[in-house]
């Protein structure tokens, strides 16, 4: 079963750091090109961060670059995303999926709160 779970969100305080991962199960990520998406409260779906099937060229949301950072373990079949210097305005449930194209079925997602 071809499946895709993140986890590691949670609420933190503006300035922290919190450790995203997209566990990838029933295909292999290797050679395959993935993103990161969000969905802020009331608000549509927004790209936030791609990488290439090797890793070699990643891609990042203008309001993030510098502060989060996307990477993968094709080896273990995960995809990350390391995000610093947190702002209120990151607050969002966070998705993984392929890219560009979405071609899997959307995961239940990470909620990411930061709030003082």
């Amino acid at each position: 079963q071809v499946q895709l779970v993140e986890s590691g969100g949670g609420l933190v305080r503006p300035g922290a750091s919190l450790r995203l991962s997209c566990a990838a199960s029933g295909f292999s990520i290797s050679g395959i090109h993935m993103t990161w998406v969000r969905q802020p409260p009331g608000k549509g779906v927004e790209w936030v961060s791609s990488i290439l099937g090797d890793g070699s060229i990643t891609k990042y949301k203008d309001s993030v670059k510098g502060r989060f950072t996307i990477s993968r373990d094709n080896a273990k079949n995960m995809l990350y995303l390391q995000m610093n210097s947190l702002k209120p305005e990151d607050t969002a449930v966070y998705y993984c999926n392929t890219w560009p194209t979405e071609r899997l079925s959307w995961g239940q997602g990470t909620q990411v709160t930061v709030s003082s």
